[in-house]
């Protein structure tokens, strides 16, 4: 089981090129598995990143997550409260930004490595990251 930061789930679905050959690896592997997850929050990243003209998707972003939750392999985690409140518990996290923090909670929950470009997660050793 893994799960995917934002920028991984866009890469992935849109341009897998921009993905690491680890990365590709590791979520193809998870993908013959069925263990590929991603946070909600990462949903509402999307949607705010397109609502803002930072990020251009093929379709509406409703179809595009639409398209990427019926995907068989893929499964959207809710945030949790308990998740929710370990996103405010990780000490000498560098970043303050509440979805980083509720990914890398919720990749804590599963005990499931995080795949990430970003170099501020790779450096909290908490959690396992790939990149």
């Amino acid at each position: 089981m893994i799960v995917l930061d934002t920028h991984a789930l866009v890469w992935w679905v849109n341009d897998p090129r921009q993905l690491s050959e680890p990365a590709c690896k590791v979520i193809e592997d998870a993908q013959r598995a069925h263990a590929v997850c991603v946070s909600c929050i990462s949903s509402w990243e999307i949607a705010l990143l397109v609502q803002r003209g930072r990020l251009q998707l093929a379709f509406d972003v409703r179809d595009w997550l639409a398209r990427c939750e019926a995907l068989p392999f893929v499964t959207f985690l809710p945030v949790t409260t308990a998740i929710a409140v370990e996103s405010t518990r990780l000490p000498g996290f560098p970043h303050a930004d509440p979805a980083d923090r509720i990914i890398v909670a919720t990749a804590l929950s599963l005990g499931a490595p995080l795949i990430t470009k970003d170099e501020k997660i790779h450096c909290f050793k908490t959690v396992k990251s790939i990149w």
